[in-house]
């Protein structure tokens, strides 16, 4: 007959056991406050970030003010001159637009606009130092852009478009030789425009266009706070200066 013996641990391996519990404890207490602290740190890098961005906005704000003021200033000198063009708008045969045509309205006194070429005749530097006040229509004499706050009832003008070389490649060609101060009309063949790519329900694909464009000084962007700029690069990379203040 087998007889079962009471097995007794020894003082040594309560020590063991004791101290596994106690390795235990201390390792799930660390982990809890390892978890209390990440928290911590996690809310206040948020807030943290959260004022940041508050701060942004309102220096933007402010930046967007003086942006506002800027452009009424140029539409209280400008907006009497270039308004009576609404009356230009009329509709066209589309069929008929195969190349870039210009009618210069008003000649203009200021700077020509002249690009670099190279010994083939291509361009290698379009001047963009300009900035222009526009009504751009298609052939059914629908105004799908202008500078104008409304077309239907306007009062004043937006912000001019500042020149880059971002613009349709009709635009590039038909601005070129114009003066600062003159007015042009251009008509734009739909493959030098937006080619067979509609831009939403605004611009049908294939569609050639008409402008207005008066050409004015390029006016110098306010400037920008150094704190705006540094938030902005700190926050979403980049450089605040060069995407909005040039």
């Amino acid at each position: 007959m087998i007889v079962n013996e009471e097995r007794k641990t020894t003082g040594k391996q309560r020590l063991i056991i004791l101290a596994i519990a106690a390795f235990m404890l201390f390792s799930t207490f660390a982990l809890y406050v390892s978890i209390v602290l990440n928290y911590q740190n996690s809310e206040t890098q948020s807030q943290l970030t959260q004022e940041k961005e508050n701060r942004l906005n309102q220096l933007y704000s402010e930046y967007s003010s003086k942006l506002n003021d800027q452009a009424n200033e140029l539409s209280g000198k400008y907006f009497e001159t270039f308004k009576p063009y609404l009356a230009n708008v009329k509709a066209f045969n589309g069929a008929d637009v195969t190349e870039v045509k210009t009618k210069d309205l008003v000649k203009g006194s200021g700077r020509k606009i002249e690009y670099q070429y190279d010994e083939n005749g291509n361009a290698t530097n379009y001047d963009v130092d300009y900035a222009a006040y526009y009504i751009g229509w298609l052939k059914d004499e629908k105004i799908f852009d202008s500078s104008f706050n409304s077309t239907e009832n306007p009062v004043s003008l937006k912000s001019p478009l500042k020149g880059t070389t971002q613009m349709i490649q009709g635009w590039i060609e038909g601005i070129k030789g114009m003066h600062i101060g003159g007015v042009r009309e251009i008509t734009i063949p739909a493959a030098l425009g937006y080619g067979d790519q509609a831009q939403g329900d605004t611009i049908p694909a294939g569609s050639p266009l008409k402008f207005i464009v008066m050409l004015i000084e390029k006016p110098a962007s306010p400037e920008v706070p150094d704190e705006l700029e540094n938030l902005y690069q700190e926050l979403y990379g980049g450089s605040f200066r060069e995407q909005y203040a040039n």
